[in-house]
């Protein structure tokens, strides 16, 4: 049996995203992820979600990627969240779509 069957499976969007999972998330893909990295699976509504895998102690992460989470990784400095709640959604704030305009 694989050690990982017993992880608590999270599927995160970026709503969701907590400074803690963001922080798992840039450390497992410092250079960004790729295509080899992307899970895609259908939820419970059939919708196709595509999605990078980051695991801890108790917990499987599937956080779904978009270019909010891209931007958000290419831009992310730890400092930026040392007065929040590392589980707390709303510190991690949406970038300016105008922001992520190359």
């Amino acid at each position: 049996m694989d050690k990982h069957s017993h992880l608590r499976k999270v599927i995160v969007d970026f709503k969701k995203l907590t400074p803690e999972v963001l922080k798992l998330t840039v450390e497992r893909y410092p250079d960004g992820y790729d295509d080899l990295d992307i899970i895609s699976f259908r939820n419970a509504n059939g919708e196709r979600i595509e999605a990078v895998e980051v695991l801890t102690d108790d917990t499987k992460y599937l956080v779904k990627i978009s270019e909010k989470l891209e931007y958000t990784m290419e831009n992310y400095d730890q400092t930026d969240y040392e007065d929040y709640d590392k589980d707390d959604p709303n510190a991690v704030v949406e970038p300016d779509p105008e922001d992520m305009v190359d």
